[in-house]
């Protein structure tokens, strides 16, 4: 693998000539052909889920698929419904390659802040992964440091690239599953259905509670 390639990150802006989908719209290979044509064959999508909540981890998610597999079920995750996105998960777990999680919990993200939390995420997501991708495709305009790996970013990635739409799918239900089990401890925060993130009843239960050991303590809890 040429490593050398990832010195230097390349990114997508919106008008790189490859066109956002509308919302509805199924998500593409556009971004995997092209660089199935250069010659890579493993190619994995990151993403992540959780950076906006107030309490829990920040999750991120790698995932390859075989050349040219495509499900149109896989859009952007925050596109789709509680339902719709588990039985994507499902199509995904079935038919990719590779999946790999990454996992960066509160306190790690109240010491590097919230965004160097996620890169650390996504970086543990990719060498989860069971396989060594030849290249990686990152949702956003930044990549984790030192990445050995070459790679591409791509601003709202995950409502154009498939591999990144599946990792935000993955991502997202692999975290809300994390923070149903925290509701089972903490009830009172109603994280079964805010999922940590600054709802009305979330702020009332800090309030009434105060903050527990899976709360952000650098973020705005009050």
């Amino acid at each position: 693998m040429n490593r050398d390639a990832a010195l230097t990150p390349l990114s997508v802006p919106e008008d790189s000539g490859i066109a956002p989908p509308k919302r509805t719209d199924v998500v593409g290979l556009d971004f995997e052909r092209k660089f199935w044509g250069m010659g890579y064959k493993m190619i994995a999508g990151i993403d992540e889920a959780g950076r906006g909540c107030l309490a829990g981890p920040v999750v991120a998610a790698a995932v390859v698929f075989p050349h040219n597999c495509h499900l149109d079920e896989v859009r952007d995750s925050k596109q789709l419904s509680t339902i719709a996105r588990e039985r994507a998960e499902q199509s995904i777990r079935t038919h990719a390659i590779a999946i790999g999680i990454g996992i960066s919990p509160p306190k790690e993200v109240d010491e590097l802040n919230v965004l160097w939390a996620s890169m650390e995420a996504m970086r543990r997501a990719v060498e989860a992964l069971s396989l060594d991708p030849d290249f990686i495709l990152i949702d956003g305009n930044r990549c984790f440091p030192r990445c050995p790996w070459p790679h591409e970013t791509i601003v709202k990635g995950d409502a154009r690239s498939h591999s990144i739409a599946a990792a935000s799918i993955i991502a997202k239900t692999h975290r809300d599953r994390l923070m149903l089990r925290l509701d089972r401890e903490s009830p009172a925060y109603k994280w079964a259905s805010n999922k940590g993130y600054p709802t009305r009843n979330h702020y009332q239960a800090l309030a009434e509670q105060g903050p527990t050991r899976h709360h952000r303590r650098s973020f705005r809890l009050k």
